[in-house]
């Protein structure tokens, strides 16, 4: 069974779902693929993985870096899974670039090159946002882009962080996607 929690956080509200102990999503509610991991049947209910999970969100919240994680459990493509290892490893306060992770990726399976849109579609698709720091993530050309939450709350988040945001420039238009993708 999944189930699922509400937190309410200071930029909306975010919706956390479970199973077998362990996160399997973290969700601004709304936010482009939200619940994309999130399948039926699925019950709200306390769970001790809410409880680590709400208190990770209060530390991060607070302007604090958390010193753990709650139990994980991401199910997807081993390309995919690979990015979202790299997103972990982006520290608290700081950011790396698509074309960053991409050099990563070719170096890890010995290939000349990788597409840094391919990076960003796996990037884009996390589903435990937040605690897997997708918001960390920047434009190849170090530009503010892309975020399944809106580019108004990564610029909140990494603000929180207290990442300089004048460093990096903000694309004039960005592109609006629908949340029912």
């Amino acid at each position: 069974m999944i189930y699922t929690h509400h937190y309410d956080s200071p930029l909306g509200g975010i919706t956390l779902s479970a199973q077998e102990g362990a996160l399997t999503g973290c969700w601004f509610d709304g936010q482009m693929y939200f619940g994309a991991t999130l399948k039926e049947p699925y019950a709200s209910g306390p769970l001790p993985v809410f409880d680590e999970a709400d208190r990770w969100l209060d530390i991060y919240f607070s302007g604090h870096e958390p010193d753990f994680l709650p139990p994980l459990s991401l199910q997807s493509t081993p390309f995919r899974m690979a990015v979202w290892e790299i997103l972990l490893t982006i520290p608290y306060g700081k950011t790396m670039t698509y074309g960053a992770i991409a050099e990563i990726m070719a170096k890890q399976k010995g290939i000349p090159n990788m597409s840094a849109q391919a990076v960003g579609g796996a990037v884009g698709h996390n589903p435990i946002s937040l605690m897997i720091p997708c918001h960390r993530v920047i434009g190849t050309d170090g530009s503010l882009t892309g975020y399944a939450g809106g580019l108004e709350r990564k610029m909140q988040l990494l603000a929180l962080e207290q990442v300089d945001l004048s460093v990096f420039p903000v694309p004039r238009k960005q592109k609006t996607r629908s949340t029912a993708e």
